[in-house]
């Protein structure tokens, strides 16, 4: 005589929506662009050489991606220089930032929760995730948490069967 055995999935009945920064992830290419390449010996801006650079930049080059503008040499480069790079590949990039390869991330990042409709979450038991595959900026996860403490339920952080309780409304 067989008994049969129904297997549940007790994560799946318990109503818990799980969400994961990665799946809001920008996707496109991130380009640097070192400012030491734009100057006299990597060490002085000269105004007409530095705009006849800038001049000579195609932009197709960076069609629809993300781009950091960063100095490493140890150089004084006047605000006005910034402007006219970022001036240069606006029409052309999604999003032209100054900083390393790290803040573009987070300032990405910060565009996305910003603009995100959590409506979908309101009233639910939401499950952050904890483990991805991308190196999500931890400021991401802080807004997120900004975002959310005033439409879901409860929120916990980690996976389904480790989770850490963060609130209950």
């Amino acid at each position: 005589m067989s008994e049969e055995f129904e297997i549940k999935n007790k994560v799946a009945d318990s109503g818990l929506v799980n969400f994961d920064l990665a799946d809001l992830w920008p996707k496109g290419a991130r380009i640097g662009i070192d400012l030491k390449d734009f100057l006299f010996m990597e060490m002085v801006l000269k105004e007409k050489d530095f705009r006849e650079k800038v001049a000579a930049i195609d932009v197709e080059i960076y069609r629809n991606t993300f781009v950091y503008i960063y100095n490493s040499a140890d150089a004084i480069v006047p605000l006005w220089a910034y402007f006219l790079l970022t001036a240069k590949l606006s029409g052309s990039a999604r999003k032209v930032v100054y900083g390393n390869q790290n803040d573009l991330e987070m300032i990405l990042m910060h565009d996305t929760v910003s603009a995100y409709n959590f409506e979908q979450l309101r009233g639910k038991r939401v499950l952050v995730k904890g483990c991805t595959d991308k190196n999500i900026p931890e400021n991401a996860y802080v807004e997120l948490v900004e975002k959310l403490q005033p439409v879901v339920k409860s929120l916990m952080f980690g996976e389904a069967c480790s989770n850490v309780p963060i609130l209950k409304n």
